[in-house]
């Protein structure tokens, strides 16, 4: 019998959630070395410290993957409310002012915690009681 089998069905969601808090960890870890490269090489070249946002951030991911000029639906109107917003004004100023790189490494420390936690959860279950 396999390891997986003899876990049962909550060996394998902690197999999956270990697996996604991996992607999410080393996903964000990878996206807060790049900004900050990047940031660091036009402080380098042009002398000034270029900041992006939260909001830039994810206007410009939802624009590469997900949104198209003149799609409607949910992150279509997360988009629109990034560049107009009419209501909730101080989410939208904060998510203006956070760095881009900061959420970016909260997000990667969260993804990796679960990816700790879930495979302490594993190796637990694998020791003889």
């Amino acid at each position: 019998m396999s390891a997986a089998a003899s876990m049962g069905g909550g060996g394998i969601a902690l197999r999956l959630g270990r697996a996604v808090g991996a992607v999410i960890g080393y996903g964000c870890l990878a996206g807060f070395v790049s900004l900050i490269s990047r940031q660091v090489y036009r402080w380098f070249r042009l002398g000034e410290w270029t900041h992006f946002g939260v909001s830039e951030g994810l206007r410009s991911g939802l624009a590469a993957c997900c949104v198209k000029d003149g799609d409607i639906g949910l992150l279509a109107s997360l988009v629109h409310w990034i560049d107009a917003p009419a209501d909730w004004l101080g989410l939208h100023k904060v998510l203006e002012v956070m760095p881009a790189s900061l959420a970016l490494f909260v997000l990667s420390i969260l993804g990796n915690s679960f990816f700790i936690y879930c495979s302490d959860r594993i190796d637990e279950r694998k020791l003889p009681t």
